[in-house]
């Protein structure tokens, strides 16, 4: 029987107070409380398309900007899923996925590597989405990749609305990464890897 994969992470700064828990193998059901709601419809999109149940609370600077809580989840999210991961034995590892909405069109390309990397190619159409400060999509990502020690490159291809272009962007993250954590069964016990180890 295949171990749960799951985790539960806690991170206390002076910035921020979160509490984030993520299940691999998920139904795609979020709690997400992370005060900022266009993030959470974001974080939905990663929970519902990956099929990963992610659970966030966090209480943060907002009084600020939104910048530290943004970050701050990614930071979280990245190590819960890690360890959720475990040994990634049998994992796949490679993945893609092209989401379009409408006019936009986003490419998301992951690897499982051990290495954090991140290409980010966006140039989103506006600075703002209602409240929200596009740059923190990729401070989001960022955070994520660091602590998940993934390599990940998201190019949006093409899109004039800027909710457009970070919906398909979170979309296509979460498609990439459920298909490369998908358990492989022609690689039960085996680290996908010519070195033996990511």
């Amino acid at each position: 029987m295949t171990a749960m994969r799951n985790a539960e992470v806690s991170r206390n700064t002076l910035e921020t107070k979160i509490a984030v828990a993520i299940n691999l193998d998920g139904t795609g059901i979020s709690r997400l409380n992370s005060g900022v709601g266009f993030f959470d419809h974001m974080l939905d999109q990663i929970a519902r398309h990956g099929m990963m149940d992610i659970s966030v609370e966090c209480q943060g600077d907002l009084h600020i900007d939104a910048h530290h809580t943004v970050e701050d989840v990614g930071i979280a999210l990245g190590q819960a899923f890690s360890k959720a991961l475990g040994d990634k034995k049998g994992i796949r590892r490679y993945a893609h996925a092209y989401v379009p909405l409408d006019e936009a069109l986003s490419r998301v390309v992951l690897d499982i590597s051990g290495r954090p990397g991140l290409e980010f190619n966006v140039e989103f159409t506006r600075a703002r989405i209602g409240e929200f400060d596009v740059d923190l999509v990729s401070e989001f990502f960022q955070g994520f990749v660091n602590h998940a020690a993934i390599t990940l490159h998201i190019d949006n291809l093409r899109g004039k609305n800027a909710h457009h272009q970070a919906e398909t962007i979170f979309k296509a993250f979460g498609r990439a990464l459920r298909a490369a954590v998908e358990l492989d069964p022609r690689m039960v016990g085996i680290m996908p890897s010519t070195k033996g180890s990511l």
